[in-house]
C-alpha cells in the first residue's frame, strides 16, 4: 500500500454561526466559521447552495465576488454584502 502524503494534517478550535434570513428576492442559511487558518477571514457556507468562500473585507469590496462565488445576481450579493460587512 502507498503511503499517503500530507501537506497538512492540522486539529483546530473554531468558532461557528449558522444564521438564516430572508432577503428581498432569497432565503439565505448559512453557517460562518471564524478560526486561525485563514488569516483572519472567515469561511462561509452556503448550506442552500452548496457553495462556500473564504471571506474577508477585501473581497466584499472586490466587485463581482460574492455574484461569482455564490452564483447571485447583483441584489442578491448586495444584501449578502450588507449582512457580511456586518461580521468582518
Amino acid at each position: 500500500m502507498k503511503e499517503r502524503f500530507f501537506l497538512y494534517d492540522d486539529t483546530e478550535d473554531t468558532k461557528t454561526r449558522f444564521v438564516s434570513f430572508v432577503g428581498e428576492h432569497q432565503r439565505f442559511d448559512l453557517a460562518i466559521v471564524q478560526s486561525d487558518r485563514h488569516y483572519g477571514k472567515h469561511l462561509v457556507l452556503d448550506m442552500q447552495g452548496s457553495r462556500f468562500a473564504i471571506i474577508g473585507l477585501d473581497d466584499l469590496q472586490e466587485e463581482g465576488y460574492l455574484e461569482f462565488a455564490f452564483q447571485l445576481n447583483e441584489e442578491d450579493a448586495e444584501e449578502l454584502r450588507s449582512f457580511l460587512l456586518e461580521l468582518v
